[in-house]
């Protein structure tokens, strides 16, 4: 699969859900509701379920019961979020009318439209936020071949690292090139967290709007034809 880069709009040879534009609009929307959930929302990451795992455990260690429900609640979120994509996936592969990634994205920003409204009720607003992100890493795996999260940076860090390795033994430039790719998913997804702290400072609340707009965008590039257009639904 190649991208081609197309004047005014990346596509993708395959389908318009792997063209580079519409990977940097869900990197950055990633980034920033990590930021809006951890500075709005009471401390919690929407997206890097680790750092909920850890919390979490650090405060069934100090008997903290209570507190500790506010970081289970994303977790399971999450895990709800990959299962339903997963779900809408097998229901709507074959269906030309609507891709089902456009599904999921209409979905994730349908719930962003939700927390803008919801004021306080933390724990609730996580939830819809953390059960996005599990929809949107499961339903943006894979950018022209090759494995890439838009809602985390681990995965991504250590390819990239890998790859940058792999470039300087070899020399071979396609490594370098791959590598780059990562690490610029990283700043972008980087840039949508600093994005979600300016918004959170202008908008507070209704931060999440951005989010909206965002997603709106991507769900509208992707009703673009591929360069192949009859190249199979993935």
């Amino acid at each position: 699969m190649e991208i081609d880069f197309h004047p005014g709009l990346w596509k993708s040879r395959k389908q318009m859900s792997e063209s580079m534009l519409v990977w940097i609009l869900l990197t950055f929307s990633g980034g920033y509701m990590d930021a809006y959930t951890y500075l709005f929302r009471g401390g919690v990451f929407a997206n890097a379920q680790t750092g909920n795992l850890i919390l979490l455990g650090l405060n069934l260690v100090d008997g903290n019961f209570l507190k500790s429900i506010k970081y289970i609640i994303p977790v399971f979120s999450f895990l709800l979020g990959v299962f339903i994509a997963q779900l809408v996936r097998m229901r709507m592969q074959t269906k030309r009318w609507f891709h089902w990634r456009q599904l999921t994205i209409l979905i994730e920003a349908l719930l962003m439209l939700g927390v803008s409204f919801l004021t306080g009720f933390h724990p609730i607003a996580n939830s819809m936020v953390s059960f996005a992100c599990g929809l949107q890493v499961q339903s943006f795996r894979v950018y022209n071949g090759k494995p890439i999260a838009t809602t985390m940076c681990v995965g991504n860090l250590r390819t990239g690292a890998d790859y940058l390795c792999a470039y300087i033994h070899s020399k071979k430039k396609r490594h370098l090139h791959t590598s780059l790719l990562y690490f610029g998913i990283i700043g972008i997804f980087m840039l949508g967290a600093v994005g979600g702290k300016i918004g959170v400072h202008l908008f507070g609340q209704k931060a999440t709007l951005i989010n909206v707009l965002l997603l709106g965008a991507a769900f509208i590039l992707m009703m673009a034809e591929p360069t192949d257009a009859n190249s199979p639904s993935a």
